[in-house]
């Protein structure tokens, strides 16, 4: 798939999009003049940025979202500039950053330095980081926030080879979790249990409810780790076990069934229907996630798997995404003068 970026361009830029639809919508345009650096902004040379699905499903229609659009929220960097009243990072620092605010699929950005982290090992690959950052987070809170996980709690993972999976995966291993994990294709089934899971199951050629229930003695998963949707969801509430916690984060089969209270209530089910930027709302929280993200990678507790494209091939990458032609999270890398 082509991209309408120029690749001979050297200029600073940016992905927005006017229209929703197909990847070919991605428009890639001249940064505008920039602001004055606000006193607690920081200004980032982007050297790798995350691609999560939530990009492609704002710029398909499958989100409504104000028009016309940045694309992105996650990036990592070195720091250009810093406001007048920016302590936490200096000019030339390695950072990543979750922002609110879409525009993360660009050459450079300011964003406000709550939301900025600076790297630990400043050595670390910005791919690296970059792949973690945002969904790395999303594992952080999933695992550590929803309810207090205990060394051999069953819990399910669905879609466990993608990128929020295989860092779940980690984050519920290094707990001491049992994880059931659901993929797609045979072929990820070795990726899977290289990162650590204890028992894979193909969908839908196999039923991931019989593993659970076996796995568990009959009990079923303490949580259901539910980013397919409307596919998989009647299974997943099936799944669980008696005071178990539903988490649905993901839909990329389309939004579930309306679920009856009466269906909570045979066995006292939680089900909730979270997001990253809830659970990081507070910078405090942010930093906090991320300060455990990132000495877990530096302890090598977690690995981060990702599939790199240069930011030209934008497009593309949210397309492979799509199709399930990645495994690991998918990172961005521009070409830097």
């Amino acid at each position: 798939m082509q991209s309408s970026r120029n690749e001979s361009s050297k200029s600073d830029g940016h992905y927005t999009f006017a229209k929703q639809g197909g990847p070919e919508v991605l428009e890639w345009v001249p940064l505008a003049e920039p602001h004055a650096l606000g006193k607690n902004e920081v200004k980032i040379r982007h050297e790798a940025i995350g691609v999560e699905f939530i990009d492609t499903m704002m710029r398909s229609g499958a989100m409504q979202i104000q028009l016309p659009s940045g694309v992105g929220f996650s990036g990592v960097g070195r720091v250009e500039s810093v406001g007048a009243e920016v302590s936490v990072v200096q000019t030339g620092d390695r950072v990543a950053y979750l922002c609110p605010t879409p525009g993360s699929y660009s050459s450079a950005r300011i964003v406000p330095a709550g939301r900025v982290y600076k790297l630990p090992d400043q050595s670390m690959s910005p791919q690296v980081a970059a792949g973690a950052i945002f969904r790395g987070l999303t594992a952080w809170y999933l695992s550590n926030r929803i309810t207090p996980l205990r060394k051999g709690d069953v819990v399910l993972v669905h879609a466990i080879a993608g990128g929020v999976g295989l860092l779940l995966l980690q984050w519920l291993k290094y707990l001491g979790a049992t994880v059931v994990g659901t993929v797609a294709s045979r072929d990820n089934v070795e990726v899977a249990k290289k990162y650590g899971c204890d028992h894979v199951v193909v969908t839908p050629d196999e039923s991931f409810s019989a593993m659970v229930k076996e796995v568990s003695a009959g009990a079923g998963a303490k949580v259901v780790y539910e980013s397919i949707g409307k596919a998989t969801f009647e299974e997943s509430i099936d799944s669980a076990a008696r005071f178990g916690y539903i988490v649905s984060y993901g839909w990329p089969s389309g939004d579930p069934d309306p679920v009856p209270l009466s269906t909570l209530r045979t066995k006292s089910l939680f089900l909730t229907r979270p997001t990253v930027s809830q659970y990081v709302a507070a910078d405090a929280d942010f930093h906090e996630g991320a300060k455990c993200l990132f000495n877990l990678i530096s302890a090598g507790e977690i690995l981060v798997k990702y599939t790199e494209f240069s930011l030209e091939d934008a497009p593309r990458a949210q397309q492979d995404l799509v199709d399930g032609k990645t495994t690991g999270s998918v990172v961005l890398v521009p070409k830097l003068d």
